[in-house]
């Protein structure tokens, strides 16, 4: 894991009330954060992700993922080292809208 990785996932989402796991496999592709109960994925991108090839690559991961009725949420590792309480806050939210009938 990245070290954007580890702080998500060490000092949030590990201790989140709602099971997260980390690198799961959906589809032929591997996920860096999943919350099964939610269908949410969580990815984190290094700046290799803003490459147009790897921006094409990504967009059709999220669109194969999509179809199994889950949601991708995005973050920079930019945005977890410099707003860190704000990436959370985006996760739960997302997590709570995702569980509401």
């Amino acid at each position: 894991m990245t070290k954007q990785e580890k702080h998500l996932w060490y000092d949030f989402l590990n201790q989140y009330p709602i099971r997260w796991y980390r690198q799961r496999i959906i589809e032929s592709f591997i996920v860096d954060f999943y919350c099964a109960t939610a269908k949410l994925v969580v990815e984190l991108d290094g700046s290799q992700h803003y490459e147009k090839e790897a921006m094409e690559y990504d967009e059709f991961r999220t669109e194969i993922i999509n179809k199994y009725d889950i949601e991708v949420l995005r973050f920079s590792n930019y945005d977890v080292d410099n707003n860190f309480e704000g990436v959370c806050a985006m996760i739960d939210k997302a997590v709570k809208e995702r569980l509401m009938p």
